[in-house]
């Protein structure tokens, strides 16, 4: 008999793992409780099992908290107080905040842990098509744990263990990785648009540099990927540079400014090796 799944906030992300868990034959998904009751019915849908209930969930092997950040800690506590969790393993899918967000829930008696999946979840039914080799953050109870990593590395996840006490730090490096990426990236685009470059041609004349060099991060790590003016030590080109783009906009010349501080310990890590 397989092991029971609550789950509880059927967003994309818990339908996606849902859908992924019952049809793989990992979980035996039980009851299903979101916010209001036509969500959670789309969502057994979805996922092609489970009950949507509106009141009390029936005692689980397992549980999923795929609910909002912020409503993580009051979630838990609202659980501990009305379930039965003695011996159960209960997890949330937060990349920004840790299993202790669980603690009234190990109070309870539970095993906690957080299984972050690192990709984005905006389209649930590609995700489940397509979820082999999805790398996860993981960290909490080693009770939780060992449940949790072979039931994730059978609906295709690879797990990577993370230190609880940097939660955040970890979550910042995808902020990095992606979101901050697309800010650089506005930065150069209009860069170019200021000096009277249309906006299709600066796409295509930032393409090569954008996907060369991030391949060659990659590939080869920062310091032997890092090129340019800050890499060769002229000072005297970033200063004029810095001053030309703090004329043209402040904020892109703060930016810059911090960018080439940051970047000179890159080129300073590049001499050293």
């Amino acid at each position: 008999m397989l092991p029971t799944l609550n789950i509880v906030g059927a967003g994309h992300v818990g339908r996606a793992l849902g859908r992924l868990f019952a049809g793989r034959g990992v979980f035996a998904v039980q009851d299903i409780k979101t916010r209001g009751s036509d969500s959670a019915r789309a969502a057994a849908a979805f996922i092609g099992a489970g009950t949507p209930v509106a009141g009390a969930l029936r005692p689980a092997d397992v549980w999923m908290l795929a609910v909002a950040d912020d409503a993580i800690a009051d979630v838990a506590a609202a659980l501990a107080q009305s379930a039965s969790l003695a011996g159960a393993v209960v997890f949330h899918c937060s990349g920004a905040k840790a299993s202790n967000e669980l603690d009234a829930l190990r109070r309870a008696g539970a095993s906690v842990a957080s299984v972050h999946p690192v990709r984005s979840f905006a389209d649930p039914a590609a995700v489940a098509a397509a979820f082999d080799g999805t790398f996860c953050g993981v960290e909490g109870d080693a009770a939780a744990l060992a449940v949790l990593l072979p039931a994730f590395e059978a609906i295709g996840a690879r797990p990577v263990r993370i230190d609880s006490a940097a939660k955040t730090v970890y979550h910042a490096a995808a902020v990095f990785a992606s979101n901050y990426l697309v800010t650089v990236m506005d930065a150069a685009l209009r860069a170019y648009q200021a000096a009277g470059i249309p906006a299709d041609v600066a796409r295509e004349l930032a393409r090569p540099l954008a996907t060369e060099t991030l391949s060659n991060v990659l590939r080869l790590g920062p310091e032997a990927a890092l090129s340019g003016p800050i890499a060769r030590g002229d000072a005297a080109t970033v200063a004029r540079q810095h001053a030309a783009v703090a004329a043209w906009d402040g904020p892109t010349g703060a930016l810059y400014d911090a960018l080439a501080t940051a970047t000179w310990d890159v080129a300073w890590r590049k001499r050293a090796c």
